[in-house]
């Protein structure tokens, strides 16, 4: 419900604040006064239009029970802020929001009617319309739906795997010679971890072991001192025993190195720097060695999945064509109930139509492929003539009488706005959509704009829309002003007696 409306410089209106009551709420007003302006800052603030935006616009709200919401903290009061600057803004509760969320979040709780809207005869919606009823009355309807929309999202997401498989499967030999290449490569070098590090010190040593070789037998020339520089010590009396055992480490190192020298002799050098050039190229493709063998792991794995697609491409087959069928089953189950629920709909909505001036309305339906809804495409023809030819206002008289026909009882369906909804209509159509609108007031808080006497009348609450000097204002009337001003829509600026009286019959 929309309790209160806040907004500044909307076109030729400066200010408004209104604050509004459950059921019917009428604007009227003189033509051009600005009525239509208004309703569309009210839209604006839902993400239905950015006509008309006001500067400012606060729109405050009881919440829908089963709005949710996981990207904005939403209060049991709400508040929607429209701000145009060089662009429109929308916020809810202070929170920034894009127009197509807002819209998307609130579409189902404010419907908008207008008569040159021409839409909500798709098939989508006259489904939804169907199915709604029967979910809200019919238990096992509902078993049936619940079952066919869990079989269905799983059918689909194996009809999606079915369909990889496949498109995997035309270029199954490219993806099987490739994998198999690249474990093949890192298997045939077989590298192992720390061995880059090896190789490069053994690359290292080898570039220079002439010079240590030479170096070594000038530095053995040290071994044949060594015995006279032990007797120095003898005759200072002095210990030698640290120079004999730096002698003795010298000695070892140079064993050491001479060994070294000779296994060094003794290598590949172009085997080693084959070695060493195939483990770097690994490194430049993959990363590291580590990476190298994480990634033939992973081939080896796709290589083993690629073995099994056959067998799980012919899994999937047999399920798709068995669920496929069970599918079908439950699809022709929920036809079968919307058609019955489709012709208690046509017998109500027949008294309806007919008080509005209009012929019978059938529902008519076709099949189709299998899809979330089921297999049923639905059309409507009112009397002979399919829905796309009626007038604007013939075609909203329909949506009025389906609305009328499938509202639950429970108060708080939402808010619905209608736009001269009966506008070009004669007095006894006139009447009718009036009586129409009120009873579905009962469970609305619908905002209607009319030039008609009769719905003024039945209106909860009346504003009257009025522009001077190429300002607009607004005020709620009292009974004294609803009377003078549904006068002044039957009889004009200077309405008789006969139509003030008339109006007050009307009010009575």
């Amino acid at each position: 419900m929309i309790e209160r409306l806040y907004l500044r410089n909307l076109v030729t209106f400066d200010e408004v604040e209104l604050e509004f009551d459950r059921g019917l709420v009428v604007f009227s007003g003189p033509s051009g006064a600005g009525k239509s302006v208004l309703m569309s800052a009210i839209l604006t603030s839902f993400g239905y239009s950015t006509q008309g935006a006001a500067s400012l616009c606060e729109v405050s709200i009881v919440k829908p029970k089963n709005l949710q919401s996981d990207g904005y903290i939403l209060e049991n009061d709400l508040t929607l802020k429209t701000l145009k600057k060089e662009k429109l803004r929308y916020l809810i509760d202070g929170q920034n929001i894009s127009k197509k969320v807002l819209r998307t979040m609130f579409s189902p709780y404010v419907q908008y009617l207008s008569v040159r809207d021409k839409s909500g005869f798709e098939t989508d919606k006259l489904i939804d319309m169907l199915d709604s009823t029967l979910l809200a009355s019919n238990k096992n309807f509902k078993k049936l739906y619940k079952e066919y929309k869990k079989r269905y999202a799983n059918y689909k997401e194996k009809a999606q795997e079915l369909a990889k498989i496949k498109a995997d499967e035309a270029k199954l030999s490219e993806l099987i010679e490739f994998a198999t290449y690249e474990v093949d490569k890192i298997e045939k070098i077989n590298p192992q971890i720390g061995e880059d590090e090896s190789l490069i010190q053994v690359k290292k040593q080898l570039s220079r072991v002439d010079k240590i070789k030479d170096s070594l037998r000038t530095a053995m020339d040290i071994f044949s001192a060594e015995s006279a520089v032990q007797e120095v010590y003898r005759l200072l009396d002095k210990d030698a025993s640290v120079f004999m055992d730096a002698m003795n480490q010298v000695r070892a190192d140079f064993e050491e190195t001479e060994h070294l020298a000779q296994e060094l002799e003794e290598m590949d050098v172009e085997e080693i720097l084959d070695r060493l050039s195939d483990i770097t190229a690994l490194q430049q493709r993959y990363g590291s060695i580590e990476e190298a063998i994480a990634y033939k792991e992973v081939k080896k794995k796709e290589l083993a999945g690629y073995q099994n697609i056959e067998q799980d491409k012919s899994f999937l087959e047999s399920f798709l064509s068995m669920e496929y069928m069970e599918l079908s089953t439950l699809a022709r189950q929920i036809s079968l109930q919307r058609k019955a629920e489709a012709k208690k709909l046509e017998k109500v909505l027949e008294g309806y139509l007919k008080t509005l001036k209009l012929p019978a309305l059938s529902f008519l339906f076709e099949t189709k492929s299998l899809d979330e809804s089921g297999a049923d495409i639905l059309d409507v023809m009112l009397g002979g003539s399919h829905a796309t030819t009626l007038s604007g206002g013939e075609f909203n008289r329909v949506r009025l009488a389906m609305m009328a026909s499938t509202i639950q009882k429970q108060e708080g369906q939402g808010v619905l706005i209608l736009d001269e909804i009966d506008a070009n209509v004669s007095g006894d159509e006139s009447i009718a959509i009036a009586q129409m609108i009120t009873k579905l007031s009962s469970v609305y808080q619908i905002f209607a704009i009319s030039h008609q006497p009769h719905l003024s009348a039945f209106a909860n609450q009346h504003i009257l829309v009025t522009k001077e000097k190429n300002k607009s204002k607004v005020i709620e009337l009292s009974d004294e002003g609803r009377v003078h001003e549904i006068s002044r829509i039957i009889a004009g600026e200077n309405p008789t007696e006969e139509a003030v009286e008339f109006a007050k019959k009307l009010r009575a």
